[in-house]
């Protein structure tokens, strides 16, 4: 098998040496060929897109955390090819709702030998997608303050919720659904294509990647302890304060800018977003099903 293993080498603050090995390592074994390209921050989409078109590969394989995984989707979207993951960033969000092993030679066996699932991406506003999570308000604030002070563990994200659960105020929505309109109040507005977040928390209980819809998930309000419970103890959110509401579009807007994230990057503030779906757009590598 001809096989392209896409390398973030700074994702998740770790040396990627070792993984290179055991990539090598493992191709050699099973007699596959294996290409790394390294990203290097500057025009990743064009040298991907050049690699792909050169080697032709039987699969394409991100290393490194969503970033890097939403990178290579965007390359095979709506192709033939499969994409793989091996989990290496700080976030692996994707992986962890596909069930991607974290040690690289189970997650490598998984790119050879496991099914290929195909899943749904979001389409949002006609020029970006989401494979996981977007949201807009206060974890997409969040995601802001991370990423402006280049935080990392658990310990920086609770400093992350005192500051935002500080500064927050509530989102005044209108969201349309076909001929459905709802205003709400709210500290944040997701669109989930899965369960949770790459931490663990859960926000979306029944979100599956592959069912033609995702659900628009608003949260109302949140305490310090309940959001801090979820993201330590993997709790769902309390459904008293949460509504989910299944769609295949949905058009959002607000009162006033609102932060917003797609997939873990920030993309600034908007005060109004469409988003449709789009069902089995990524041919995925994933754990082998029981026979």
């Amino acid at each position: 098998m001809n096989i392209l293993f896409v390398i973030n080498p700074v994702s998740g603050g770790k040396d990627k040496a070792d993984w290179e090995h055991a990539i090598q390592a493992f191709c050699q074994q099973f007699d596959h060929t294996a290409h790394l390209l390294l990203l290097t921050g500057h025009a990743d989409d064009s040298l991907l897109r050049d690699q792909v078109r050169a080697i032709r590969p039987d699969r394409v394989v991100a290393v490194g955390g969503d970033g890097t995984v939403k990178l290579v989707a965007e390359e095979v979207l709506g192709t033939s090819t499969p994409m793989g993951i091996l989990p290496a960033g700080s976030a692996n969000g994707l992986a962890f709702e596909l069930n991607i092993p974290p040690v690289v030679e189970e997650a490598l066996s998984v790119i050879v030998n496991g099914d290929i699932e195909a899943i749904d991406t979001i389409c949002i506003d006609d020029s970006d997608n989401c494979l996981h999570l977007s949201d807009i308000g206060m974890n997409a604030q969040l995601v802001n303050y991370y990423q402006q002070n280049n935080w990392r563990g658990k310990l920086g994200y609770a400093r992350g919720v005192f500051r935002v659960l500080l500064r927050h105020r509530l989102l005044k929505v209108s969201l349309q659904m076909d001929d459905k309109v709802i205003h709400r109040a709210a500290i944040m507005v997701v669109l989930a294509n899965a369960r949770g977040y790459g931490t663990g928390a859960v926000i979306n209980p029944d979100g599956k990647l592959d069912d033609g819809v995702f659900e628009v998930v608003i949260v109302r309000r949140l305490s310090v302890w309940a959001l801090l419970k979820m993201f330590w103890q993997y709790s769902p959110f309390d459904p008293s304060v949460v509504d989910i509401i299944p769609t295949k579009s949905v058009h959002i807007t607000t009162r006033r800018k609102a932060y917003f994230q797609v997939d873990g990057e920030y993309r600034g503030r908007v005060t109004e977003i469409r988003a449709t779906i789009r069902p089995g757009q990524v041919k995925m590598m994933v754990p082998k099903k029981p026979a």
